[in-house]
């Protein structure tokens, strides 16, 4: 199942990335980007208040807090992605349509 592996974060930069992504979550770029209020994976609409930001290339795998690699996430669709990359998510859907 893995394709990829990367070099995972050690632990001191996990989290200097996740208090980058809080910080994110205060900037106009965030407001606009969830504006529509819908999830980037299964593009349902869903309220401000329950939207996740998820790293498309997750921390665990080395993936950054960087605009490109944050998304608006439902809770559900976060959950169940955890440390997927995005071509192991759309195998995961691929199984379980």
């Amino acid at each position: 199942m893995e394709f990829f592996d990367f070099d995972a974060l050690d632990d001191a930069e996990k989290r200097a990335e996740r208090d980058k992504a809080r910080k994110f979550r205060k900037t106009r770029w965030w407001q606009q980007k969830t504006a529509s209020g819908i999830c980037y994976y299964c593009g349902m609409k869903i309220a401000y208040c329950n939207i996740t930001m998820d790293h498309l290339v997750p921390l665990a795998r080395g993936g950054r807090s960087k605009k490109n690699n944050l998304v608006p996430a439902c809770k559900d669709c976060n959950t169940k992605k955890k440390s997927m990359l995005p071509l192991e998510w759309e195998e995961y859907l691929e199984k379980h349509k």
